[in-house]
């Protein structure tokens, strides 16, 4: 499974619905729910998923969905 898909379902259980579609350019701006908290559940979900830890620099210079699954293939691979 692709770092894209395994985000998508983590959007999908955050919250809670099966049917939503992301999109690379997608922001919090483009999903219904998606405030503070939301943030905060998504970037422990990927964290746990991705057995990655993000810093506060990293998370702040997030834009979009893109961005964050830029930074998780950045992490993956430094890990390597």
């Amino acid at each position: 499974m692709s770092v894209f898909e395994k985000v998508q379902e983590i959007f999908q259980d955050v919250f809670d619905d099966t049917t939503l579609e992301i999109k690379r350019e997608y922001s919090s701006a483009d999903i219904e729910d998606w405030d503070s908290l939301a943030q905060i559940n998504l970037i422990t979900q990927m964290e746990k998923e991705f057995n990655l830890k993000f810093n506060m620099n990293d998370i702040i210079k997030l834009q979009n969905i893109g961005d964050m699954i830029d930074l998780i293939e950045k992490k993956q691979n430094e890990q390597l």
